[in-house]
């Protein structure tokens, strides 16, 4: 029950977070950045069609549409997700809220960024909101053409109508706009931690284990390595550290073997003991 009610948070949030960001921003300025809004705007400039309806009709008619062709469980949030968030455009549209920018640049980060943390948000929340994803899925299915680029497609047939509709410099805009909208996604998606992988490759990998538990407080994991040119097995240690942990996790396996090989990566969110949860100690030997 508990889990139900924070995706339904999260879903509630994250519709609030794209209808802002496609009301204050994006459709002042006329930026369809792909998806049933983007043809929302497009149909709202050439038929004056209310793009909140336009998307609340056309979000529904996709679901069942996808349910009837794809046989997907798409199940009660989804559907809440199709109704709330065009709900809340509409509002707008009520109140007249207006842009909050009119300088079109400005608008395509924020109102990019702003729909890029509510889809976040929502994928978080394990729920959709239809749209031109289940059209995506649909042309995945019969034309077998992999689905990202399915979406790469749609999405860049609305940018370019959009280019058409409006002008070609509106159109780069609406690019920038999704662009921004793809990278929150991924930054909401995979949290908001800055953690580091350390890989280590060494002769000397049980000295710094050692040194690592003791000096640094965290754990290790050997990964099975072999050399591409020796062919020699040279076990991995892998270790996952805080961001001010990274300069004494250097200077540990400095110390201990100058000649050590090692790499570092992002690690975007990391789940577990001593991270998100409490620390477990057990003897180490």
């Amino acid at each position: 029950m508990k889990q139900i009610v924070k995706d339904y948070i999260y879903l509630l949030t994250g519709s609030v977070f794209v209808a802002s960001a496609f009301s204050l921003f994006l459709l002042p300025n006329n930026l369809a950045s792909g998806g049933v809004s983007g043809i929302s705007i497009i149909t709202y400039e050439l038929f004056n069609i209310s793009p909140g309806a336009f998307q609340l009709v056309s979000n529904v008619l996709l679901l069942l549409v996808g349910w009837m062709i794809l046989g997907l469980g798409f199940g009660v949030k989804s559907l809440v997700g199709s109704i709330f968030l065009p709900g809340v455009i509409l509002f707008y549209e009520a109140i007249d809220a207006g842009a909050a920018v009119n300088d079109t640049l400005l608008a395509a980060i924020f109102g990019g960024a702003g729909v890029g943390i509510g889809l976040g948000l929502i994928f978080r929340g394990r729920a959709s909101t239809g749209g031109m994803d289940l059209l995506a899925q649909i042309l995945h299915k019969f034309t077998h053409i992999p689905l990202y680029l399915c979406i790469a497609i749609l999405d860049g047939a609305v940018v370019l109508v959009a280019a058409v509709t409006f002008s070609f410099t509106t159109g780069l805009y609406a690019l920038i706009a999704l662009f921004i909208t793809i990278k929150m996604i991924d930054f909401v998606q995979l949290g908001f931690t800055q953690d580091k992988m350390a890989y280590v490759i060494s002769e000397k990998r049980a000295v710094i284990t050692r040194a690592v538990f003791d000096e640094l407080d965290r754990g290790a994991t050997e990964i099975q390595a072999i050399g591409a040119y020796s062919r020699l097995e040279r076990p991995m240690l892998l270790v996952v550290v805080r961001q001010n942990e990274v300069s004494r996790l250097k200077e540990i396996i400095r110390r201990i073997d100058p000649d050590a090989f090692l790499i570092f990566s992002e690690a975007h969110e990391v789940m577990g003991q001593g991270f998100t949860s409490d620390k477990r100690y057990i003897n180490v030997p």
